[in-house]
């Protein structure tokens, strides 16, 4: 039920906001919870913003139930984190569709029964909500740097029915589900540098070296007290984006998003890397969770511009 939490109640959500969500992903982030919500949260973003009543219905409904999975196929070669860089086609075939393209590191589409793509249909963008079993959709699954699964997927002439184009404004829509996605990636990001403080103040509680305890060494509590600072500045950054989410201006809430996003990469790197100097040999093997808490912290710069 957590995939609903801000999803309209006509769907089956709760019908809250996004620092309700927030809330949810920080704590998913202290324990690296490998669950698809993220790019779920992202997908359903777009089609809540482009889509009308029966097709949210439609598509939310059974994605909140738990019956089925989508994700948002977007990215595209040379694309550079640029939603306007779309050179997948969608052309008129009868009463249909027919989109023919290829997306990049689609998170989670190796799995997703549902996928919202991205096209230009001679208007302009427009999203489409392809069956990912449908004839001519080809998905090979690639892994991510943090130990996930993404998804490289061609579109050979895919034939869509008219009903499952989103009528909104595709351009506009993409954006504001990036901005999810973002902003979704900061929370995590925040829950991520909390368990890696904690675990790196109580290392440096009790190892020892020398015959003491290494976090009696004042240079050692310098770095975790920077470590402290840079998560709380992450996670101030990180509120603020969540509770502007929603601001109808969309050049206020990308600002807001994006800020959080250049501290989630600032602080993100600094603690998780900290993390591992200070606990050593150790730190850099996968035998102990800082690491893989690196590469998630990494994964999620990566994500969403």
């Amino acid at each position: 039920g957590w995939i609903g939490l801000s999803l309209p109640e006509s769907v089956g959500g709760i019908g809250g906001g996004f620092v309700d969500v927030a809330l949810v992903l920080e704590q998913l982030g202290t324990t690296l919870v490998p669950e698809p919500l993220v790019p779920s949260l992202v997908a359903s973003a777009a089609i809540v913003a482009a889509g009308d009543d029966a097709q949210q219905r439609a598509w939310l409904g059974p994605l909140v139930a738990g019956r089925s999975s989508i994700a948002l196929a977007w990215a595209e070669v040379d694309g550079r984190y640029d939603p306007a860089h779309v050179t997948t086609r969608a052309e008129r075939s009868g009463a249909a569709w027919k989109l023919t393209g290829q997306k990049r590191f689609v998170l989670d589409g190796h799995a997703a029964a549902q996928l919202v793509v991205s096209a230009r249909d001679g208007a302009g963008v427009a999203l489409f909500v392809v069956d990912a079993t449908a004839a001519g959709v080809r998905v090979r699954p690639v892994k991510t740097i943090d130990g996930r699964k993404a998804a490289l997927i061609e579109l050979e002439g895919v034939e869509v029915a008219a009903d499952r184009r989103l009528g909104g404004d595709g351009a506009a829509a993409l954006e504001r589900a990036l901005d999810v996605g973002a902003a979704a990636a900061c929370a995590e990001g925040v829950g991520i540098m909390r368990a890696v403080l904690a675990m790196t103040v109580e290392y440096l509680r009790t190892r020892e070296q020398f015959g003491v305890k290494i976090g009696s060494f004042q240079v050692l509590q310098h770095r975790a007290v920077d470590m402290f600072i840079e998560t709380e500045l992450a996670h101030s950054t990180s509120l603020a984006a969540a509770i502007r989410i929603d601001d109808r201006d969309p050049r206020d809430r990308a600002a807001a998003i994006s800020t959080a996003k250049v501290q989630l990469a600032e602080s993100g790197r600094f603690v998780t890397q900290q993390a591992i100097q200070l606990h050593g040999g150790i730190g850099i093997t996968d035998e102990h969770d800082v690491g893989l808490f690196f590469k998630r912290m990494l994964a999620l710069n990566a994500s969403f511009g």
